[in-house]
């Protein structure tokens, strides 16, 4: 369990903060939360909360007596996160947020007082839980520069659309880079790109192969494929999906930069099980062409897969590997 979702469940019983029309930003499964509106960007974690009763929005609106929020990875995803929270809180409402210690939980304490009066503050399993209410006013200065956190912003010196808390938000993920410039020029018929992100790889492909008859962009982010849907054009179809149980359909050539990290640890088992449905994906004779971090044991997986690899370009810190089936 996320010893910050503990810490904020926590806040919410020893607070008496009403458990009536709950909105839970970055959403996540817990057995003695009230039943609620779940905003959950994450596929994985959304199905989750799905199947724990909560009801799924596609993106917060309306007014909640009680916001709570589980922030994501970067500064700017949770300060826009605090700016939703606000539109979202009724008036007399309570917003309540955790995190872990070393996630800079008491920095961003320190940020949401700073625009409103802290109603109270909870520590316990490395983490700190902190709320607010609104029946104080916020800063609207501040709060106007984290509302604009949130709008769709552009990678310097290109046309890509990005946002933040996607992956690679302010730059081009140079193990993409490193695949991209060792993207074959022959793709043809039926492509995936899995863990698509914004768009990236799927650009290049299009760019690069023009007998690529469509090419089917999955990713468990949906800002990110909101984003890939402004980044990449022609016949390609968008899919909001967790790759880890399998694809809808077979395909000619599957490209990847696949993940390895679930939240803030690392998971070699995610970057094998995108490689196990990659395989399972693949028609007979089709290529998979993958990015990854030098020392991840991917090459081993492949031929337990019993597909042919062998290593294709290498910088310092990437290496890029081509499979057949």
């Amino acid at each position: 369990m996320n010893p910050a979702l503990e810490t904020l469940v926590l806040a919410l019983a020893e607070h008496r903060v009403g458990t009536q029309n709950v909105l839970f930003l970055g959403a996540e499964p817990h057995p003695d939360l009230p039943t609620l509106t779940a905003w959950q960007p994450l596929k994985p974690l959304a199905n989750a909360c799905e199947r724990a009763g909560m009801v799924l929005t596609e993106y917060p609106t309306g007014q909640f007596p009680t916001v709570l929020f589980l922030p994501g990875k970067s500064k700017e995803e949770t300060l826009a996160g605090f700016a939703m929270a606000h539109r979202c809180l009724a008036e007399g409402g309570v917003f309540i947020t955790a995190m872990a210690n070393t996630a800079g939980a008491a920095r961003f304490e320190k940020e949401l007082g700073n625009v409103t009066p802290l109603l109270f503050s909870v520590s316990k399993h490395k983490c700190r839980a902190f709320g607010v209410s609104n029946k104080s006013p916020w800063d609207g200065q501040i709060l106007e520069e984290w509302q604009k956190l949130a709008e769709p912003q552009t990678i310097p010196e290109t046309s890509f659309v990005t946002q933040p808390g996607v992956f690679s938000a302010k730059h081009i993920d140079p193990g993409s880079l490193l695949l991209a410039a060792h993207m074959p020029v022959s793709l043809r018929g039926n492509v995936a790109d899995l863990g698509a992100g914004w768009g990236f790889l799927s650009s290049v492909a299009l760019e690069k192969s023009p007998n690529i008859s469509q090419i089917d962009l999955f990713e468990a982010d949906a800002r990110a494929l909101d984003c890939a849907r402004k980044n990449v054009s022609g016949n390609v179809n968008f899919h909001w999906h967790d790759v880890t149980t399998g694809l809808p359909d077979v395909y000619d050539h599957i490209i990847m930069n696949p993940p390895f990290h679930t939240a803030q640890s690392k998971d070699v088992d995610l970057g094998k099980a995108f490689l196990t449905v990659a395989a399972a994906a693949l028609k007979r004779n089709g290529t998979l062409h993958i990015v990854a971090n030098r020392q991840l044991p991917y090459e081993a997986h492949l031929r337990e897969l019993g597909l042919r690899s062998r290593s294709i370009a290498e910088d310092h810190a990437y290496k890029v590997i081509f499979a057949s089936k």
